[in-house]
């Protein structure tokens, strides 16, 4: 059995699709974190007909092995009450957000005996990755958990090319540790891919067309007035 020629993800759609993620993020999020006390609120079958959010679940012979999320309305109003300390204090928010389309990406969840395997990962974020470069979006945005012994930080940083823009200590899931916000330009991971020719990205884009590729081409939009 070949992980990477054998699994596939899908855009959970059914009832069925969700309760099978909902197992996954149950293992995860409920069992093993304590992050969520009502997991059927995790992920809500209202979210099954909305365009404006993708649940996606990578499947090996019809077993949910991991399972994220896109947002792709930022919740605002959430945002403003998680009282985020930049790191960069001369970022114009408001400009950086009127100028480009950001879509939040997380509730990652894979089941601990796949945590090694980086293939459920990579499979996870090229569906993620290619419907939003698809609608448009320039941005992803994600938070991780500076104390969380399975933290994606470094593979997020490292190897998608995410780079670190605030801080804040709340935010909707039940977690005592400081959450790291961070922001991955599509324009810079691609050029950074094409220069390093890295497989993720390769991976990533294996069936994009030349239309897709060209949307991310040119220089990526500064996070500060003055970079």
């Amino acid at each position: 059995m070949s992980l990477k020629k054998d699994l596939e993800v899908i855009r959970i759609t059914t009832p069925d699709e969700r309760r099978q993620a909902l197992d996954v993020c149950a293992i995860v999020y409920h069992d093993e974190k304590r992050w969520v006390e009502n997991i059927e609120d995790f992920l809500p079958v209202e979210d099954l007909d909305r365009e404006e959010v993708s649940w996606f679940a990578a499947k090996l012979h019809g077993r949910t092995l991991g399972v994220t999320r896109v947002l792709y309305e930022l919740p605002m109003e959430l945002y403003e009450e998680y009282g985020l300390q930049l790191l960069d204090k001369s970022i114009d928010v408001k400009a950086f957000l009127a100028s480009n389309r950001i879509a939040e990406v997380g509730r990652f969840a894979v089941l601990p005996e796949y945590r090694g395997k980086i293939m459920v990962a990579a499979a996870l974020m090229r569906a993620c990755v290619t419907e939003t470069v698809q609608r448009g979006f320039t941005h992803f945005i994600t938070d991780v958990f500076e104390d969380d012994p399975n933290t994606p930080h470094g593979f997020h940083k490292r190897v998608l090319g995410f780079q670190e823009v605030a801080t804040h200590t709340h935010g909707e899931l039940h977690c005592e540790s400081r959450r790291i916000t961070m922001l991955l330009d599509f324009k810079a991971a691609y050029a950074s891919a094409v220069t390093k020719k890295g497989w993720l990205y390769k991976y990533i884009m294996a069936d994009w067309d030349e239309s897709m590729k060209a949307r991310l081409a040119g220089p990526p939009a500064p996070l500060s007035p003055n970079p």
